[in-house]
């Protein structure tokens, strides 16, 4: 019980741990965005008659897939590859969750869904950026990976 106390009870205001969350969160924004986007550009382009909640169901996953395949070989670089693997896959699948879900419900709301205007995708960047990096900088206080402890 004292654990879970601890865990919910951390200190918010450690700007190095908020460093070290805004670049994970950007990285996997960045891999989420390259499968995500590219998806929705795909239909939008090919105009294959999709309906679009498949659409952004599959730009989801798309995501999450190119945001492991991006940190793997970001790790790779550091280390063995099927390690490298190993950590993109546990990797908070939470967090890539609720970026893919932010960012496309910003594209639903926005556009109606599954479409790409130059002007959509700050917000729907900013959307998926903004909601797991609170839950990223918890997750690395909680699991005691902050820098300032």
């Amino acid at each position: 019980m004292a654990d879970i106390a601890q865990r919910l009870s951390i200190d918010w205001y450690c700007k190095g741990t908020w460093r070290t969350a805004a670049k994970n969160t950007a990285w996997c924004l960045l891999g989420c965005a390259i499968g995500d986007l590219g998806t929705i550009a795909f239909f939008q382009f090919t105009g294959i008659p999709w309906p679009t909640l498949a659409i952004m169901a599959l730009a989801i996953v798309n995501g999450l897939l190119t945001s492991i395949a991006l940190e793997t070989f970001i790790l790779s670089r550091q280390m063995s590859l099927k390690l490298a693997f190993n950590t993109a896959i546990g990797m908070s699948l939470i967090s890539m969750v609720s970026m893919e879900v932010a960012m496309n419900t910003v594209d639903v709301l926005m556009t109606g869904g599954a479409k790409l205007t130059w002007w959509v995708i700050p917000f729907m960047l900013f959307a998926g950026y903004i909601t797991p990096l609170p839950y990223n900088y918890w997750r690395l206080k909680a699991l005691g990976k902050g820098c300032c402890h």
